[in-house]
């Protein structure tokens, strides 16, 4: 039986608003209608767009589809957000090497309208980090269950990491690039790990690493004080991603570019960016979406196990977390530790804070980060074959309903 979703302003792969009716089948999108500009309705299909009504002015696009019905009521429908950098949520986090901690992390996003997910790791023990990705790979085997965010991958954001620029991760795990570890990483996790980041400038080793890794994993740059040629090094023997843009790094100066410049001079560099109102001035962010433009931005909330929940004391990596509205430092030295804004809401301070417009925003959280996550062909946008990950925003674009695996979760 089929389900509508009507009566909505649909994001199409044009990043175009358009109104009209969804048709799912299953947890996969079935047909996509619109109203076309002289009125007629139109079915959305990889070859164009095909006249299924030749009498303009109908108010409904979907009165010959037989199924459930969801009355949008106006709402603007996106694709399902995709998170491919956060730690945790509601009180747990993917370090915890724990099945529940990633089942309860996945309800909480999809509950926000993050329907697919690529936690990060933190700077752990091989060990322990080895652990937590076979632990990864047991859950991903169970398959999809309703009401929950698919686990789409991981991000290791260490231990190949600075010591300098380390900000929350614990100095005494960080390690030099080591391809027979990051072989046992790719193996632990079964193909989920999709990034792993290093500091080129941290390892004598860093080049060979990315040209031997890169046809196997995106090599990023993380939580690294490279200057510009020791990252445009990197970036030119194969490392293709910036975590966190602005933060963990060194700043973008008139005479010293660093990380930043490389990536700007490189246009095959995807760059993350942390839009949570703490992070990065309202400017920056402008300024990064013009330098970098939006075909290369991806909105992440870069989250720690606070989110969703009072401030108060928490951990990450082990180490002690004071949160107090938006913002989590540590106890230690009041260093930022990720942040306690879900995607969602970094979606919104992009477009009522930095003024980045909404069509871009949803670009960057949705499409975006498939593309990166090499996941395009099934998520990012609302196309007839993608799966059935859809969420409604309302005009204030606060989440009105989620559907994830084409079914309305219940709250």
């Amino acid at each position: 039986m089929s389900s509508i979703i009507r009566n909505v302003k649909i994001f199409l792969p044009d990043r175009r608003f358009h109104r009209g009716a969804i048709v799912t089948k299953g947890d996969t999108i079935d047909r996509v209608y619109i109203q076309g500009e002289d009125d007629r309705r139109y079915e959305v299909s990889s070859g164009g767009l095909q006249i299924v009504d030749p009498t303009p002015g109908g108010e409904d696009f979907v009165l010959s589809e037989r199924g459930d019905a969801l009355d949008g009521q106006g709402a603007y429908a996106i694709p399902g957000l995709i998170d491919l950098h956060f730690h945790g949520c509601r009180g747990f986090d993917f370090c915890d090497d724990s099945i529940k901690a990633i089942e309860k992390m996945a309800e909480y996003e999809a509950s926000v309208g993050v329907t697919a997910i690529a936690p990060a790791t933190m700077t752990l023990p091989v060990p322990k980090l080895n652990s937590i990705l076979r632990t990864a790979a047991r859950y991903r085997k169970e398959g999809s269950v309703e009401g929950r965010a698919n686990l789409v991958g991981i991000n290791m954001e260490g231990p190949f990491i600075s010591p300098v620029k380390r900000g929350a991760q614990d100095a005494k795990y960080i390690i030099p690039c080591d391809t027979d570890i990051c072989s046992g990483f790719l193996d632990a996790s079964e193909g989920l790990v999709k990034f792993i980041g290093i500091a080129p400038e941290a390892s004598e080793n860093a080049i060979p690493f990315i040209r031997e890794m890169r046809d196997r994993v995106h090599v990023a740059l993380a939580h690294t004080n490279a200057d510009y040629q020791t990252a445009l090094a990197a970036f030119e023997a194969g490392a293709d991603h910036l975590v966190h843009m602005y933060n963990a790094m060194p700043p973008f100066a008139h005479r010293e570019p660093g990380v930043i410049g490389a990536a700007l001079d490189c246009p095959k560099v995807m760059c993350e960016i942390i839009c949570d109102g703490v992070h990065i001035h309202p400017s920056a962010i402008r300024a990064a979406f013009r330098m970098m433009g939006e075909e290369r931005m991806i909105l992440i909330s870069d989250s720690m196990r606070g989110c969703g929940m009072p401030d108060g004391r928490y951990t990450l990596g082990g180490q002690e977390v004071e949160v107090r509205g938006r913002r989590a430092t540590l106890v230690k030295d009041g260093s930022l530790a990720g942040s306690v804004t879900n995607l969602a809401d970094c979606l919104r301070v992009a477009v009522r804070e930095a003024g980045i417009p909404l069509e871009t925003a949803v670009s960057c959280a949705t499409r975006n980060p498939a593309k990166a996550l090499g996941i395009l062909d099934q998520y990012g946008t609302v196309e007839a074959g993608k799966k059935a990950d859809v969420v409604l925003l309302n005009r204030e674009l606060e989440v009105q309903s989620v559907i994830v695996h084409g079914k309305l979760r219940r709250s």
